[in-house]
């Protein structure tokens, strides 16, 4: 039985996925899965949505999935957009501005967002979207798996409010469910990671901070005074503030370890904290809470049919506001593998790629998120002045100035060689990499991001040609790729016809800014080469126009000779799916 039919099995079942968990990762993912086609149930063991907010921050790459799932422009509208995020020592003064103006995305760099309703937009547009069940107010039980697909133990509860209190469960509500797979999207003390018995590594550090949520009173400028995000490196007191939409901020502040946390969250000593920032008759407390924060990793993502994703794979502390980006990160990958072993017939080994390819970029995230965390917080008088001294000593210089100030220090959307499903990349290659999203015209001449042009699943793109005239089409029946031919900015001949006008075979584009001349540039592509890009948007290969050589790729049967090899030696015959 291939996994198609095994989500329609003897017993009924409805649903190719199960996702568990209705956060940020959950709902991404059950977008970008039903989007693909995928016939998906959500389990959420809340009744209702959090009300407060987690995170604060999304970047340009995150954008960029929302932006597939057809969700960016509505969540970006309520965002504050494109603010410096700075370090500055405790007498304001700043020690280094970081901002990043140049779009690679076709979105800002620095995005800060409310939660509550960025989720509650998430969730309203999935309901409306075929081919979604949400179930709220359902605790997974247990989750297991056979040769037919996976099973999911359910039951009414009335939620445990965040971890506020224990759920309780409603006699006689208990049904199973089968999919044929499982995505545990359900947080950091994952009910599924820990059934399947898959520790995690790491630290989980003392340190306590106090996070205070609040917004300004009505017709009170609360915050003009407070225009960036600022790391306050001080250290009687580390202190973060961050800007958020709609009149709203947060700060956190680090305790010491000899400090009280009920005396911290004290309703006077809040208002002493906030005194230091703001006018504290001027504002409301929405939130006080203490909390320490870890640098997790699950041992292992996939255990079968079952996948672990976002915190339940991988918790990433908020020093730079990567860990719900890390989930949607997730989110991306993995729901084409899945759409395509279902839909697509690509061999089931694909899944194995989503940990090799998404682990060391999300530990990555983790590692400059501590390192970040120490910038902020350390008092040790030696190691605030290395710190002083190399932060000025870089500003000095201009090619590490510039990786700095455009935080070029955050780790790249780049799979790591013989990690990912592609082609080998060479030493200034493309394959394993995001491609940018440059604007676009289109024959009519009205501008468009690129991804919108194109459209969702694989594209083949040929560079100022026609890329039929490059690879031979035939070899890419079984993906179903869109054919485009792209100009970088100027590049068109006075005269020359559009590939596709007439044939509409071929989608005929100009990039519209100098993203993708770039790009080209940097990674060595020239024109009349051919890219091949996956549905995430990262390139699969180039395929040179000089060397006329066709990257072959027949799902489930060929796919390049180093992944083959070692998907042979390890899932003889690619039908199995491995535990």
């Amino acid at each position: 039985m291939n996994d198609t039919e095994a989500a329609h099995g003897g017993d009924g079942t409805a649903y190719d996925v199960c996702v568990i968990g209705l956060g940020p990762t959950g709902l991404v993912m059950a977008h970008l899965l039903a989007l693909r086609g995928v016939r998906v149930l959500v389990l959420e063991r809340e009744p209702d949505y959090y009300g407060m907010a987690r995170a604060v921050y999304t970047d340009d790459e995150c954008l960029r999935i929302l932006q597939a799932a057809g969700l960016a422009d509505e969540v970006h509208a309520d965002m504050v957009v494109g603010l410096p995020v700075q370090w500055v020592r405790a007498d304001g003064r700043v020690l280094a501005q970081f901002h990043d103006p140049s779009r690679r995305n076709g979105w800002p760099t620095s995005n800060f967002l409310y939660q509550p309703d960025f989720e509650a937009t998430l969730e309203r547009r999935l309901r409306e979207r075929p081919g979604v069940t949400v179930r709220r107010g359902r605790a997974v039980l247990d989750v297991g798996q056979d040769g037919d697909g996976a099973w999911i133990r359910h039951q009414q509860c009335t939620g445990a409010a965040y971890g506020r209190r224990e759920a309780e469960l409603v006699a006689d509500t208990m049904e199973t469910t089968r999919a044929v797979y499982v995505i545990a999207a359900d947080g950091g003390r994952s009910t599924v990671r820990t059934q399947l018995g898959i520790p995690m590594s790491g630290k989980s550090f003392p340190q306590r901070w106090l996070v205070i949520d609040l917004h300004a009173r009505d017709g009170a400028d609360a915050f003009g005074h407070l225009p960036y995000f600022d790391f306050v490196c001080d250290p009687a007191l580390p202190t973060v503030s961050c800007p958020q939409p709609n009149g709203r901020h947060r700060f956190e502040f680090m305790l010491h370890d000899d400090d009280d946390p009920a005396q911290f969250e004290a309703a006077d000593h809040v208002r002493s904290l906030l005194a230091r920032h703001v006018d504290p008759d001027a504002v409301i407390v929405d939130r006080q809470l203490v909390y320490t924060f870890n640098a997790l990793v699950a041992d292992r993502w996939r255990a079968g049919r079952i996948f672990l994703a976002g915190d339940a794979a991988h918790m990433t502390p908020q020093f730079i506001g990567q860990g719900m980006n890390s989930g949607i990160r997730d989110a991306d990958n993995l729901s084409w593998k899945i759409a395509d072993v279902l839909l697509r017939q690509a061999d089931p080994a694909l899944l194995e790629t989503y940990e090799s390819e998404r682990r060391p970029h999300a530990e990555s995230m983790i590692g400059v998120s501590v390192l970040n965390k120490d910038i902020v917080s350390t008092s040790r008088p030696t190691a605030i002045r290395a710190r002083d001294w190399g932060i000025g000593a870089t500003m000095k210089v201009p090619g590490l100035r510039r990786v700095l100030t455009e935080a070029k220090i955050k780790p790249r959307p780049r799979f790591r060689r013989d990690t990912y499903f592609g082609m080998p990349r060479g030493p200034l290659g493309a394959a394993g990499t995001l491609a940018p999203q440059p604007a676009v015209r289109g024959p009519g001449g009205r501008a468009t991001r690129l991804d919108d042009a194109i459209g969702p699943g694989w594209a083949i793109v040929g560079i100022g040609v026609d890329p039929r005239a490059v690879v031979d089409a035939g070899d890419w029946t079984p993906v179903r790729p869109r054919w485009v031919s792209l100009f970088p900015a100027g590049s068109r001949s006075r005269g020359l016809p559009a590939h596709g006008a007439s044939s509409g075979e071929v989608i005929d584009l100009e990039a519209g800014d100098a993203v993708l001349g770039r790009w080209l540039r940097r990674t060595g592509i020239r024109a009349g080469d051919v890219v091949i890009l996956r549905p995430d948007n990262y390139v699969f290969g180039v395929v040179r126009a000089t060397a006329r050589r066709t990257a072959r790729l027949r799902v489930g049967v060929d796919v390049p000779a180093a992944a083959v090899a070692a998907m042979r030696e390890v899932y003889p015959g690619h039908q199995e799916v491995p535990a």
